[in-house]
């Protein structure tokens, strides 16, 4: 496999300096590449704002669809074609406030997809209000006397909604956010990996050095099965656990679609019956 095809020589990307996105960038596309992956096998789909200006700097089949609604697309891109690799990459505003609907029906559905989400705890491309993941107390000009909201937990509610890959990384270790990705890519089903990372421009309060002051690694000991376990860790607070939380396996969307029932091949590679058509058609008259 040429490792060229992820190379950003040359390439202009519309990130600040030392933004957390590059280094979640550069650790997927050293994950694809070692996993590889061949850039006509691999979808990027993603949403609106900073993160969601990823899928640009792969080459690869990318789709970027409106504000929190990705998921949507990317399950049906999926259940369409089963042997594509689908990575569904946004941030944490897109993902968990806009498409705060669609997070929870992807789990419920379990499509086999990756879904990567780059939590800053702001809103980067529309000048730095709150997120959802935003801390209490945290100050914006838009929330001025701090946020009051109780902040969200994406990973409570994925393991309380039984997701079947739930991890968190953290974008300052590349080494470790590759491994996670790369568990997350080969797992079957839907996986979640929440990416802890700075945004230099519009958080100051979680920087590069709080992110490493208050995160740790699950122990080795740590069952991922245990689901109660898990969600005790999620509800850590005063540090913040890294690692794969909780790990769910059961079928997924695509093996339970009628269509897959009779025949494995894609719905691309399929002629339709026309005469069937014709008859549900006939069927329907009068309706």
């Amino acid at each position: 496999m040429d490792q060229n095809w992820f190379d950003q020589e040359g390439m202009d990307i519309a990130w600040c300096p030392g933004c957390g996105n590059y280094a979640i960038l550069n650790g997927l596309k050293q994950t694809l590449f070692e996993l590889g992956i061949q850039p006509e096998r691999l979808v990027v789909i993603s949403g609106i704002g900073q993160a969601a200006k990823a899928p640009h700097y792969y080459q690869c089949n990318l789709f970027n669809g409106l504000h929190g609604r990705s998921l949507p697309v990317a399950t049906a891109i999926k259940a369409v074609n089963p042997e594509l690799i689908v990575i569904d990459e946004s941030g944490d505003g897109c993902m968990y406030g806009e498409g705060g609907n669609h997070f929870i029906h992807a789990i419920r559905r379990n499509p086999d997809i990756t879904n990567i989400v780059h939590n800053n705890m702001v809103y980067g491309l529309t000048k730095g209000q709150a997120s959802p993941t935003s801390l209490q107390g945290f100050k914006t000009l838009v929330q001025r006397e701090g946020v009051f909201h109780e902040t969200f937990n994406p990973l409570a509610v994925a393991i309380t909604l039984g997701a079947s890959f739930v991890a968190r990384a953290f974008a300052g270790d590349v080494a470790q956010m590759k491994e996670i990705f790369k568990q997350a890519i080969t797992h079957k089903g839907y996986a979640l990996v929440d990416v802890l990372q700075p945004c230099v421009t519009y958080n100051k309060l979680n920087t590069y050095s709080w992110f490493k002051t208050k995160t740790y690694y699950l122990e080795s000991s740590h069952d991922p099965h245990d689901r109660i376990e898990a969600l005790k860790r999620a509800w850590e607070t005063e540090r913040l656990p890294l690692g794969i939380f909780y790990l769910n396996p059961k079928p997924t969307f695509e093996e339970r679609l009628s269509a897959y029932q009779e025949s494995r091949d894609p719905l691309y590679k399929r002629s339709p019956d026309l005469k069937k058509l014709s008859k549900w058609i006939e069927s329907k008259r009068g309706f």
